[in-house]
């Protein structure tokens, strides 16, 4: 049986009552290793629940399944053949211009739907699905072939919901999923994990109205739940050659949601400073 310390991270409230320090709220976060390579067609949800049974984290009620986009472009057969792929004029002027692949940047063209920046051979667009990411979100690691990439499933949402059903249908329990996705943020260095797709959980949490530690009332806070839990499960899932595209994340008490979705999370163009 695997070691499940090994794959697993635990974030933990704390206070002091009475002198001691004691346990309000620990969240765990568990990484789903031992998947095979995922191919076309495979049954993810059954996959995800055999390989954490196997090491022994069953999954229970309230669970919060994160699984990161390639897996699910791979099972739903949206992986692109670079090869097979002829680029207009605009994308070969643009790849000469940035020094990139001409058949990478039209496949880029081809899932967005604007380009917001083109600076420092780096691309910016915004995808059909209307987030605002590097390159339309196509990624070429953790893909199999060196000519090949896997854009984002081409809806999330409905991605996560029928991997939600499929557990419940194979379990019987209640869980939301969240398929992440690495984006780079425009005021920081360094990339953190997003959830661009979402079942059972709402995304947001509205925390206006409530009072701080002083009585003052709060006017602006609307955490983001969906991006913060997907970037936590990072720390389990990681990027390069763990084996890891999946985790559990238990013990966070969610706000449930049967109509959810990710796109909650765009900020509408008319509050947008920046772009």
């Amino acid at each position: 049986m695997t070691n499940l310390y090994q794959e697993t991270a635990y974030l933990v409230k704390c206070t002091i009552r009475n002198g001691e320090l004691a346990v309000m709220n620990t969240i765990e976060i568990i990484g789903i290793s031992g998947l095979p390579i995922i191919k076309v067609g495979d049954n993810l949800a059954e996959l995800i629940c055999a390989a954490a049974e196997k090491q022994g984290a069953i999954i229970r009620d309230g669970d919060i399944i994160v699984v990161t986009h390639v897996i699910v472009s791979r099972v739903e057969g949206n992986i692109i053949d670079l090869d097979k792929i002829v680029p207009s004029e605009f994308a070969k002027n643009m790849a000469r211009q940035y020094e990139k692949d001409p058949a990478l940047v039209e496949v880029v063209l081809r899932e967005s739907k604007s380009i917001k920046r083109m600076a420092h051979g780096i691309l910016i667009t915004e995808t059909k699905h209307g987030f605002v990411c590097a390159n339309s979100g196509v990624d070429k690691s953790n893909v199999e072939g060196e000519r090949f990439v896997a854009p984002l499933p081409v809806d999330p949402d409905a991605s996560a919901q029928r991997i939600r059903e499929e557990i419940r249908k194979r379990t019987g329990r209640d869980v939301a999923v969240i398929i992440s996705d690495t984006h780079g943020r425009p005021l920081r260095m360094g990339e953190i994990n997003i959830a661009i797709g979402v079942a059972g959980i709402k995304p947001l949490r509205d925390r206006r109205g409530e009072k701080d530690l002083f009585g003052y009332m709060l006017r602006i806070k609307n955490t983001a739940v969906a991006d913060e839990l997907a970037s936590a499960a990072e720390l389990v899932i990681g990027q390069a050659d763990e084996g890891i595209p999946a985790a559990i994340i238990r013990g966070y008490e969610y706000l449930k949601a049967e109509n959810a979705t990710a796109k909650d999370l765009i900020r509408p163009e008319e509050q947008d400073l920046f772009l």
